[in-house]
């Protein structure tokens, strides 16, 4: 049964949001401006971001200059927000985290919300939770107030060259090895950003092939002897940050495991059902965005001596997808809220995973929706990279197949439906 759905705070998040838009206008916006940042945000952008040279991965003054924002961002308070206040935060609601993930997405691109690397100045510091939920003191210790200020950075390393939505059958294996672990196998997509020390790698460790039960996460420094980065994979949307990874004779300390042996999983559910309500408000912050543009436009274009929007071939596509993201909207607060009430109840997430898997692929996909009909609307200038349509649309692209393809995301809700689960 779903939990009772509680609402965000009626005067905190209204505020909170007049005060980041400002901060927004008055701090990030006149940065953009100078030393001809706005190479990184016009037609130029992933051309000023990649470097070729080092194998298509992000240019060092892109990445100073993000790091920059959230410098910024932690300074005036709201880089923190969604994480416990005893950690600096604002120990923001599910709920207040995916209205804000979805104003910033709205607002469209910029420094304040970029699409590289989730950049944000109200951070998703996904992996500072799991350290605070999973971690050791010492893990902790090392890794929680470092990974905030950006001076170490996590990465995720699940996915194989074989095996992708079914990780479950990873061929990752770790050994005992004394008092630690010997790893051997291949990670693919193995988002390593350059600020990253430490890959949260799973391995199955007992159990047989399918078993949920039997798979480890652990903390493995990028330096451990026998970890090789070995390429980059040049995506849809540049620069990259996904590579390609071979862990031979890699030796951790027993130390190194995160949360339970054997029950790697439970991380990867704690990671994945949160981010993804949060993706998905960001995704349909952006499809709103789209929207509101292409509106804009079809009110403003005059064709054949009449307005663009008298004519229904471009109001009814528009019209549909607004509608989409009006109910898309109420389902994204509804289970946000009943995220927020089964983590008060000390539940696992996955109770209300069909209703996250809902709102992510449906979210997903109506942005790509939204985007390519933007571009329609806009016309010549809509294809063109003048215009952030296209930018919207490869990067989003990329979540109808990561954190579980839009298929899997629709299984999970069938087995709920039909009573499989």
């Amino acid at each position: 049964m779903t939990p009772p759905v509680t609402q965000p705070d009626a005067t905190r998040l209204p505020d909170f949001l007049a005060r980041l838009d400002a901060f927004i206008d008055t701090e990030v916006r006149p940065l953009e401006e100078v030393d001809d940042n706005v190479r990184f945000l016009d037609h130029r952008r992933e051309f000023a971001r990649t470097d070729v040279e080092a194998g298509g991965t992000a240019r060092p003054e892109w990445e100073a200059l993000l790091a920059e924002v959230r410098r910024r961002a932690d300074a005036a308070g709201f880089f923190r927000w969604g994480l416990p206040t005893a950690l600096g935060g604002g120990g923001a609601t599910n709920v207040e985290m995916a209205a804000v993930r979805e104003h910033l997405a709205h607002r469209g691109l910029g420094l304040h919300n970029d699409l590289q690397t989730e950049h944000s100045v109200v951070g998703n510091l996904v992996f500072v939770e799991l350290l605070t939920r999973f971690g050791t003191p010492e893990q902790q210790d090392e890794l929680v107030e470092a990974s905030i200020r950006g001076e170490k950075g996590l990465s995720f390393a699940l996915t194989e060259p074989d095996h992708g939505s079914d990780a479950t059958w990873m061929t990752t294996r770790a050994e005992r090895d004394g008092d630690g672990w010997l790893i051997e196998g291949t990670k693919r997509w193995n988002t390593l950003a350059p600020g990253t020390t430490h890959d949260v790698v799973f391995a199955r460790t007992s159990g047989d092939d399918g078993a949920a039960r039997g798979i480890t996460a652990f903390l493995v420094p990028m330096d451990t002897p026998g970890l090789d980065v070995t390429s980059y994979w040049w995506t849809f949307n540049m620069p990259t940050d996904h590579a390609e990874v071979e862990l031979r004779g890699v030796r951790v300390p027993g130390s190194a495991v995160l949360g339970e042996e054997g029950r790697g999983l439970d991380v990867v559910q704690a990671f994945v059902q949160e981010n993804r309500i949060r993706q998905a408000a960001s995704s349909l912050g952006a499809a709103q965005y789209c929207l509101d543009r292409a509106v804009e436009r079809a009110r403003s274009r005059t064709t054949f001596g009449r307005p663009l929007a008298t004519r229904q071939g471009i109001q009814f596509p528009l019209v549909e997808l607004h509608t989409e993201a009006a109910m898309l909207r109420s389902l994204v607060r509804e289970t946000a809220a009943a995220l927020d009430a089964v983590r008060a109840a000390g539940d696992p997430p996955e109770t209300v995973g069909h209703l996250v898997s809902m709102c992510n692929y449906r979210a997903n996909r109506l942005v790509c929706d939204a985007a390519d009909r933007a571009m329609q609307v806009f016309g010549g200038e809509g294809y063109s990279r003048h215009e952030p349509f296209e930018h919207i649309y490869r990067h989003h692209r990329r979540y109808r197949i990561t954190e579980g393809s839009e298929e899997i995301q629709m299984r999970r809700v069938a087995g709920r439906l039909f009573g499989f689960l």
